[in-house]
């Protein structure tokens, strides 16, 4: 008997624990599709509100105009080296010789 009950009290929980995602997809789909126009009363300035990120402005204030990131090839025995030297400048590095 109580077997039935465990049983029949999953089912109603599983139907509503699903009714429930469809309900709040459905309601999100539509959200998703209205226009809420930006405050503007946050920004009483248009500048202020397309601020560049911080890091990517130099010390004098002004856009940086080139890439951040340059990457540059580099032959194997090259990065090992560099490597090598990194981790033998390291306070933990033991002495091989």
């Amino acid at each position: 008997m109580f077997q039935f009950l465990y049983l029949l009290a999953f089912i109603v929980l599983a139907v509503l624990s699903i009714g429930n995602l469809f309900r709040n997809v459905y309601t999100l789909g539509l959200q998703s599709r209205d226009y809420h126009p930006p405050i503007s009363s946050a920004y009483p300035d248009d500048a202020a509100q397309f601020a560049p990120h911080p890091e990517l402005l130099d010390e004098f204030g002004n856009v940086i105009d080139e890439p951040l990131l340059v990457m540059r090839s580099v032959s194997v025995e090259d990065a090992r080296e560099q490597l090598d030297a990194l981790y033998h400048q390291s306070p933990g590095a033991k002495d091989d010789a």
